[in-house]
């Protein structure tokens, strides 16, 4: 679960001057609130550790201008919300525009931000509800939720629930979803050569 640290709303650039501290703790900034990030479990990495390997893989196979960065704020144009996606995939190119990049690492414009990809744990309201409609009005073109344990509402993977990939294209402005259970082949607008299926992403790449 997260934890909101503090009652008083607490602008961007405050956040960024006080964190990361030197506990070494993630926060995000959700509204002007400062929360601290539940520790994730071994089975949330291996799932993003899997995701950023192929995708990488196959960022180097295509030659893309794209590299996954181990710690970059996403932050919306409006409000002061801030967050560390589990993957995220920078545009390298477009760097040169994005005014918060060199001094605080900050990227905020979606001709920077081709991809990001959130792993669900217990905090999937984020994911479901909040990031998803921060990342859409970003204008990121493809946002991933990646619920291998299926935690999240029966609404969003079904009832019952089951281990459920989430993936939303943003058309015409608007976010519209296809998911991946089971067998089913991932198709991704922004990777789409990648040949991973549901399954395998949610085993982490293990066989046995």
């Amino acid at each position: 679960m997260t934890q909101t640290l503090q009652k008083k709303l607490v602008t961007f650039d405050e956040f960024v001057a006080k964190y990361p501290d030197n506990t070494g703790k993630r926060y995000e900034l959700h509204d002007g609130f400062v929360v601290e990030m539940a520790q994730p479990t071994g089975d949330h990495e291996d799932v993003v550790g899997f995701l950023a390997l192929e995708i990488s893989a196959d960022i180097k196979r295509l030659n893309l201008p794209y590299y996954i960065p181990k710690t970059v704020l996403v932050k919306p144009l409006e409000g002061e919300s801030a967050y560390y996606p589990d993957v995220l995939v920078i545009n390298r190119p477009n760097l040169v525009n994005e005014p918060l990049w060199k001094k605080e690492s900050t990227v905020s414009q979606a001709a920077s931000i081709p991809l990001v990809i959130e792993v669900v744990s217990t905090n999937w309201r984020d994911d479901y509800y909040k990031k998803l409609a921060d990342y859409e009005a970003i204008g990121i073109p493809e946002y991933w939720i990646v619920d291998y344990a299926a935690i999240g509402a029966r609404k969003f993977i079904g009832n019952p629930k089951q281990p459920t990939i989430s993936i939303y294209q943003l058309i015409d402005g608007e976010y519209q979803v296809t998911q991946f259970r089971g067998s089913d082949r991932i198709q991704s607008l922004a990777f789409s050569e990648l040949n991973l299926t549901a399954e395998q992403v949610f085993q982490a790449g293990y066989v046995g």
